[in-house]
C-alpha cells in the first residue's frame, strides 16, 4: 500500500527518488487515529488530535521535494503534527529540529516517536513563529501550516543558501520558496495553491 501511494504521488508529478523511496519507507497508518487506519494509504489529509489534520502525502512530497534535503543537513519543521512529516524528513537522513504548538498533540506525538524510535534532534513545545534561534542557522526550515505572512523571525534563521519552504496566504495559500542569498538578500520563488491548517502566532 505504501509502494501504490508512492505511485501516486509520482504520476501527480514528484520526481525526487529520495523523496518517493521515503514515502515508500514511512508506515502512514501508525501517525493517525485508529479510526481512519483504513484510509492511510489514500492521497488525502485527515483529522488528527487538537483540530488539525496530517497532511495530503503529496503535499508532504511536494514541500519535501522543495526543500532538496542533502544528507545530514539541519532542518527546522514548524507544526510537527502527528510527526509524519518529521518521519519523511528522518527517513531522508536530515537532522531535524521541530517545533509543536499544540499541548495536547506535543505530548501525544512526543510519546509515539519514543515509541517508534524516531529521534528528531530536538522537538519542542512552543511557538512556531519565533523558530529556535537558539539552534540556528539551518539549512532548511519548513511550515506545514498556512502563514498569512513570512515569518521575518525564520528567514533570519537561514543559513546563506539555505531554505524556507511555506505556505503562505490566509484562506488559500501560495506554496512559497525562500532562499538566502546572503545576510541581506533573499530570492522568492511561488509554486502551486494548498490549503492548510492555520499557522497561529503565540501573542504574549
Amino acid at each position: 500500500m505504501r509502494n501504490q501511494l508512492a505511485d501516486v504521488v509520482e504520476a501527480k508529478g514528484i520526481k525526487d527518488k529520495k523523496v518517493l523511496q521515503a514515502i515508500r519507507s514511512v508506515p502512514r497508518h501508525l501517525f493517525m487515529d485508529s479510526g481512519f487506519e483504513g484510509h492511510a494509504y489514500q492521497d488525502k489529509a485527515f483529522p488528527i488530535a487538537a483540530d488539525q489534520t496530517i497532511s495530503q502525502p503529496y503535499t508532504v512530497a511536494y514541500q519535501t521535494e522543495l526543500l532538496e534535503v542533502s544528507q545530514g543537513d539541519k532542518i527546522l519543521e514548524i507544526g510537527t503534527g502527528s510527526g509524519y512529516q518529521t518521519a519523511i524528513l528522518l527517513q531522508l537522513k536530515a537532522r531535524v529540529y521541530t517545533i509543536e504548538r499544540q499541548l495536547e498533540l506535543f505530548k501525544k506525538t512526543n510519546l509515539f516517536f519514543k515509541k517508534m524510535g524516531y529521534r528528531p534532534k530536538k522537538f519542542v513545545f512552543g511557538d512556531g513563529y519565533k523558530g529556535l534561534p537558539e539552534e540556528a542557522p539551518f539549512d532548511g526550515i519548513i511550515v506545514t501550516a498556512g502563514a498569512p505572512e513570512i515569518p521575518k523571525a525564520l528567514l533570519g534563521q537561514l543559513k546563506i543558501g539555505g531554505k524556507l519552504i511555506i505556505p503562505v496566504g490566509e484562506e488559500e495559500q501560495v506554496m512559497t520558496r525562500i532562499q538566502r542569498k546572503s545576510e541581506k538578500e533573499f530570492s522568492k520563488e511561488e509554486f502551486g495553491s494548498f490549503r492548510f491548517v492555520p499557522l497561529l502566532e503565540d501573542k504574549n
